[in-house]
């Protein structure tokens, strides 16, 4: 592979798209997209995959999916998938990445959201759960309380949130810590539903079964 990920994270081009779609996302009132995002996707795409036995070429093409997935929000949210999948392919072929690698991570991108995406090959089942899954406190850039949104209610209760494989039982669990005082857990499903069930369709595309547990409570 001629582009690895190291340098993708060091490219200034990129970089300076993702600081300005998250910069548009901030005027939306959107929680955090930036560094710190993609960069744990890229983390738990990597636990995901190698969990379960993925080449090490599989992963870098995955983490490197997994650090370009929100730059189409630099032109609009509104598809952004696709958007960014198109950014991506110009990106990547300007580097002279091989096709076969730019079409797997284009296919990723422009299959990550929940509005249109489907889990057509692991790469990009990964990408979706470790995107869907990255709920925490720490996204939430509203710091008055009591203006918050119901998406900025469900991210700031989660006060815990861990993704674990079992490779024995063959399945991938999402264990969050929600504080109930501040969101319930009902609002958590109003919002993340539709996230949660093309988890469960990515996760199946893996060979395993989802399971959604809310403070010790087994929900799917």
């Amino acid at each position: 592979m001629s582009v690895t990920y190291d340098e993708i994270i060091k490219s200034e081009e990129i970089n300076a798209y993702i600081r300005k779609a998250d910069e548009s996302l901030i005027a939306l009132g959107y929680t955090e997209h930036s560094f710190a995002h993609v960069m744990k996707v890229a983390r738990d795409t990597e636990y995901i995959l190698s969990t379960l036995g993925y080449s090490e070429h599989d992963i870098e093409i995955a983490k490197i999916a997994s650090y370009l997935h929100d730059i189409g929000n630099v032109i609009n949210r509104i598809e952004h998938s696709q958007s960014g999948a198109i950014m991506a392919f110009r990106i990547l072929d300007r580097l002279n990445m091989p096709a076969d690698d730019i079409a797997t991570i284009i296919t990723a991108i422009g299959n990550h959201d929940e509005g249109t995406g489907v889990p057509v090959n692991p790469i990009s089942a990964a990408l979706i759960i470790a995107d869907k899954s990255d709920v925490r406190r720490s996204r939430v850039r509203n710091f008055d309380i009591s203006t918050f949104d119901i998406h900025d209610r469900v991210n700031y209760s989660v006060e815990k949130s861990k993704l674990d494989i079992d490779t024995e039982n063959k399945t991938l669990t999402l264990s969050l810590s929600i504080d109930t005082k501040i969101s319930s857990v009902m609002d958590y499903f109003e919002i993340f539903l539709a996230r949660m069930m093309l988890c469960r369709k990515a996760s199946e595309r893996l060979g395993l079964k989802f399971a959604l547990i809310i403070n010790g409570q087994q929900l799917l």
